[in-house]
């Protein structure tokens, strides 16, 4: 879409870009990116996400369920009440960096982004909720759990799945009940985790929990997970100490370096049990963990399977992209329909408008949630759900809770052949 600039407008937009030179954010007199959101009749949502490094295969699959968004709400005739205007992803590769998430965050912003999707990572998160805030640019994390992303009292990011404390708490829940069920009590859990943001965040509410609950938690191992190479020496550690559960909150690579290790070592577990785990949940783990990782539990959030159009998206992204869709590009799609959604009631893609109708939304997910989206002052999600699931005979099962499971757990897991 074209604009014609008066001279008092165009002056104005020179002291914008003259004070995004001096600072190197991403400020402008209209709030965001909406002076040119809309180049050549496109809205854009920007997407971050990691393309490279570590956690790419995450990162591309976000990145494509962002994409089928865009073009399901393309498909349907486009932002309805701005004439059919169409909506057009742009990308950024955070490499998993939190300084490279703000830079690639406050680049889109001055592309003209209307609004921000991301990131995997809740340190990268952390950086581009900021830039979004100081640039009032809505931002909605697909993937990212870490507490205090949302307690620095910022009103333009907001959370789709459940924050860590959720995740551990109802983590520990649920894998007592299964336990408990089964009449084999947890008495003593090894926590391995990430020690970044995300990982330290599951711990402490996981902690607390067993604490509670007169639950053991010892050994509590903590490593890079951008760097590790082998866990081996940590689980023959979680081996000495006697656990009858390994819990593990960490992302896909270390879970199967975990897995790995577990088959080398062989503990003497009850479970495995992942806490939010990047890898416990993913088709791609049944094909690389050792014995397909037959018996491994995780609590964490999930596609909804008891949704036929959550069903047929996986389908579709399956013909798509040839590789079973991840929950995380799930949310990433869900992120960009709620965005869409959202520009279509503000009727208008001004940010802080858009914003606006991101706050007061009411969207009903792919991934499993216990109702519509909702979000509170702080920007959780607060029906933000969590199943539990287990890997059997090659094939992930929701199992937890008894009301939504597709089987009944194994419990002691067959964890090692």
């Amino acid at each position: 879409m074209r604009r014609h600039f008066t001279l008092a407008a165009a002056a104005g937009l020179a002291v914008a870009l003259a004070l995004t030179g001096c600072s190197g954010s991403a400020v402008s007199q209209s709030g965001g990116g909406a002076s040119s959101s809309a180049a050549g009749g496109e809205i854009v949502i920007g997407a971050l996400h990691p393309a490279t490094g570590a956690y790419a295969a995450d990162g591309q699959q976000m990145n494509n369920g962002a994409q089928m968004a865009v073009n399901a709400v393309n498909a349907a005739g486009g932002i309805k009440s701005l004439g059919g205007a169409k909506l057009k992803l742009a990308t950024a590769d955070t490499k998993g960096e939190p300084e490279t998430g703000s830079s690639e965050a406050t680049r889109l912003i001055q592309s003209g982004a209307v609004a921000l999707i991301g990131t995997y990572q809740s340190a990268v998160s952390t950086n581009v909720a900021a830039v979004a805030e100081r640039n009032k640019v809505p931002f909605v994390m697909d993937v990212s759990n870490a507490d205090d992303i949302l307690t620095k009292g910022y009103t333009y990011s907001f959370r789709l799945q459940p924050n860590a404390s959720t995740m551990g708490s109802l983590g520990f829940d649920a894998l007592q009940n299964i336990a408990g069920d089964a009449h084999k009590p947890v008495k003593q859990v090894a926590f391995l985790y990430e020690n970044g943001a995300f990982g330290s965040s599951t711990l402490a509410s996981f902690k607390s929990k067993a604490k509670a609950a007169g639950v053991k938690l010892d050994p509590v191992i903590g490593y890079d997970a951008a760097s590790v190479s082998d866990m081996t020496t940590q689980i023959q550690q979680v081996s000495a100490s006697g656990a009858d559960v390994l819990a593990v909150a960490g992302y896909y690579r270390d879970g199967v370096l975990v897995a790995q290790a577990v088959n080398t070592v062989k503990p003497k577990l009850n479970a495995v049990f992942g806490v939010a785990n990047g890898a416990f949940d993913q088709p791609q783990f049944v094909k690389d963990a050792p014995n397909g990782g037959d018996g491994y539990f995780n609590a964490n959030y999930a596609i909804d399977r008891s949704n036929p159009d959550a069903l047929a998206l996986a389908k579709d992204y399956q013909a798509k992209y040839g590789e079973t869709m991840r929950t995380s590009a799930a949310e990433s799609y869900d992120a960009v329909k709620l965005v869409a959604d959202a520009i279509d009631r503000a009727q208008s893609k001004d940010p802080a408008k858009v914003r606006d109708a991101i706050a007061s939304t009411s969207y009903k997910p792919m991934a499993a949630n216990k109702g519509p989206v909702h979000f509170n002052d702080k920007g959780e999600n607060t029906n933000a759900g969590l199943i539990a699931t287990q890997i059997l005979d090659a094939k992930i099962q929701q199992v937890y809770p008894a009301a939504g499971a597709e089987t009944k757990p194994v419990y002691p897991a067959p964890i090692s052949k």
